[in-house]
C-alpha cells in the first residue's frame, strides 16, 4: 500500500469538486432562495377607458391570483387578464405563490375618469331653460 501524499493537484481537484457541488446546489435551490416574482409595467396610472387589460409576467410561481381570483399563466410566465374599472380609484392586487408557500404581491392603482359629457349636459340645460321660458311667457300672456 502506498502512503498518502498531500499534493497540490489533489487540493485543486477537491476545490473544483466543491465549487461544482455549490454551483449545482445554488442552481437547484434558487426557487427557494428567491421565491416568486411578478413584473408589471405600470403600477399607477390614469385612464379614460373603462375596460383595460392587465399584462405582465410571473416567474417561479405555482399560482397567480388577481383580487383573489385565479388567473391563467403561460409556460414562460406571461399573463394577460381583462378588467372592468369602476369610476374613480381602483386597486388591483396580484398575488403569486410558489410551491414552498412563499408569496409575492404587487398592487396596481388605477384612477378611471370617465369622459365628461358637458356638451350633452349643456344642450339639456339650454332646452330646459327654453321650455321654462315658453311656459312662463304663456302663463303671463293675457287671455283674450
Amino acid at each position: 500500500m502506498l502512503p498518502y501524499r498531500e499534493s497540490k493537484f489533489t487540493k485543486i481537484i477537491l476545490v473544483i469538486f466543491f465549487i461544482l457541488v455549490l454551483g449545482y446546489a445554488y442552481f437547484e435551490g434558487r426557487d427557494i432562495i428567491f421565491g416568486p416574482a411578478i413584473s408589471i409595467e405600470n403600477r399607477v396610472m390614469n385612464v379614460d377607458q373603462p375596460f383595460i387589460t392587465i399584462e405582465g409576467s410571473a416567474h417561479r410561481i405555482a399560482s397567480l391570483r388577481m383580487n383573489g381570483q385565479m388567473i391563467p399563466v403561460t409556460e414562460d410566465g406571461a399573463f394577460s387578464e381583462p378588467y372592468l374599472l369602476a369610476p374613480g380609484y381602483n386597486r388591483i392586487t396580484l398575488n403569486a405563490s410558489d410551491r414552498y408557500n412563499k408569496s409575492a404581491e404587487r398592487v396596481i392603482e388605477i384612477i378611471y375618469t370617465p369622459p365628461s359629457t358637458s356638451s350633452g349636459q349643456a344642450d339639456a340645460t339650454h332646452s330646459t331653460s327654453r321650455e321654462q321660458a315658453s311656459s312662463t311667457s304663456s302663463a303671463i300672456a293675457p287671455e283674450e
